[in-house]
């Protein structure tokens, strides 16, 4: 005996729930006919007499029975799952597994995983929170999150932000109280809240520049962290001097609560790109994101000028 095919056991399927060749016909779309046609094709493949026809009404036989029994719970499995990986005309239905630094998250994430979520709904999105550089491809990403500054040559990478600048930052009353380094070299006599990269091990050296002159200032201090968004809470805390880009500070800036120092030597970098192998299986579910992306994420990093006066 040979398998039966899916069409004819959802026929039947169908007619078993309705007791109706009718009702059958109308919720497949088809003529009455062609249901009668599918469910004697099943019986004559299985060799029983599936369902008692009168000119009235239409009841299961005991094959029929066991049939739905057996059959009707997995046959609606089958018909969810189909139901989920299809798409509707204009939908995408995919996955996406990004991988992002902490720090992109309240920028480039936050503001547009809503409207993203809202006009996509098939589309499934996994983050997952990194600071080190991620070989995406041996981690089974279909992309990533970084600075252009750490994009490898083989991947294609799609601004998502204006530049913006790493400021170096401290709260009122840590500079009252141990003064406002002038110059990069000043740096080295104050407390630091260092970070240490979870790729490399080594603390990180502030970098600095100013025209064509760059520095990297290898600060110290008492208090050591793996995530750089907790530089800025402690600077605020007054435990030191942080370095952290500016966007991310713009409040605490605006009230007073954190100042600048050495701003003349702050350097700016291009902004946060998406990137993702040149030959991705994902590149429309990819597009909508980064269309998304970069709606939202450019006002986010907006920081407020100084009014001139």
């Amino acid at each position: 005996m040979q398998t039966a095919p899916f069409s004819q056991v959802q026929a039947f399927l169908v007619v078993a729930r309705h007791q109706s060749f009718s009702g059958a016909a109308r919720e497949l779309g088809v003529s009455r006919s062609a249901v009668s046609q599918a469910v004697s094709q099943l019986e004559n493949e299985l060799g029983v007499v599936l369902l008692t026809r009168t000119t009235r009404s239409v009841s299961l036989t005991d094959p029929g029975r066991r049939l739905v029994e057996s059959a009707g719970p997995a046959m609606g499995q089958v018909l969810t799952a189909l139901h989920e990986v299809g798409a509707a005309p204009g939908e995408t239905v995919a996955r996406l597994r990004l991988s992002i630094p902490r720090a992109a998250y309240p920028f480039v994430i936050a503001p547009a995983l809503p409207k993203f979520r809202e006009e996509n709904p098939r589309i499934e999105v996994e983050l997952v929170f990194d600071d080190r550089f991620v070989d995406i491809v041996a981690g089974g990403f279909d992309a990533g999150i970084r600075l252009e500054e750490y994009l490898e040559r083989d991947m294609i990478g799609v601004r998502l932000t204006d530049s913006f600048r790493f400021v170096v930052v401290g709260a009122p009353s840590y500079l009252d109280k141990h003064g406002t380094p002038q110059r990069p070299e000043d740096l080295l006599q104050h407390e630091c809240v260092t970070f240490r990269s979870e790729t490399s091990g080594s603390l990180y050296a502030w970098e600095l520049e100013r025209g064509r002159r760059g520095w990297r200032v290898p600060v110290r201090g008492s208090v050591v962290v793996n995530d750089g968004l907790f530089c800025m809470a402690l600077a605020e805390a007054g435990i030191g001097l942080a370095y952290v880009f500016e966007p991310l500070v713009a409040e605490q800036l605006r009230t007073g609560r954190l100042r600048k120092v050495l701003e003349a030597y702050a350097p700016s970098v291009p902004g946060f790109y998406l990137y993702y192998p040149k030959r991705s299986q994902r590149l429309e579910p990819l597009r909508l994101l980064v269309k998304t992306l970069r709606e939202h994420s450019s006002r986010e990093l907006s920081v407020e000028k100084p009014r001139s006066r």
